[in-house]
Formats: C-alpha cells, sequence, structure tokens
C-alpha cells in the first residue's frame, strides 16, 4: 500500500514523524484529506485539528495555525500545538 511521507513539526519538537496513509485538516480555504498521489500543495492552516491516519490508527493534534506543504508524497507540516 502506497503510503505518504509525513512531517508535522513545531519550532521546539517533532510532534508527529513517519508514515501515514490519509491526512485531513482545515485550510483558509476549507477542508482537505491527502492520499498518496495527491496533486502538490502549499496551504495555510487556521486554528483547528490535523489527522493522521497510519496504521488504522488515528493520531489527532490540535493546532494554533500553520503551513502545509505536500510534492511528491512528502507532506511537511510546521504548526505550533495548541496550549
Amino acid at each position: 500500500m502506497a503510503t505518504l511521507e509525513v512531517q508535522l513539526v513545531s519550532a521546539e519538537d517533532d510532534l508527529y514523524v513517519g508514515p501515514a496513509e490519509f491526512i485531513s485538516t482545515q485550510t483558509v480555504e476549507g477542508s482537505i484529506g491527502i492520499m498518496p498521489g495527491h496533486t502538490p500543495i502549499l496551504a495555510q492552516l487556521p486554528a483547528g485539528q490535523v489527522k493522521i491516519v497510519s496504521g488504522g490508527t488515528d493520531h489527532k493534534f490540535q493546532i494554533e495555525g500553520g503551513f502545509l506543504t505536500l510534492k511528491e508524497n512528502k507532506v511537511i507540516i510546521l504548526a505550533e500545538p495548541e496550549s
């Protein structure tokens, strides 16, 4: 099964680094779901939740906002976790 390579990082820590089959979150333009093979994207993220599905497990993170970039099945999310 194809996977995404994901890095969810803040200024101080790596919140999640690993493979994923699916990511869902809100962008300033609306909801987005990302699977392997998705078109490249750069998006601004408002405060909300990032859900990363890996191996059938949902990893949920509350963020205060940030940015998401996707290119060639590699996703980097720069975000600050909710305090």
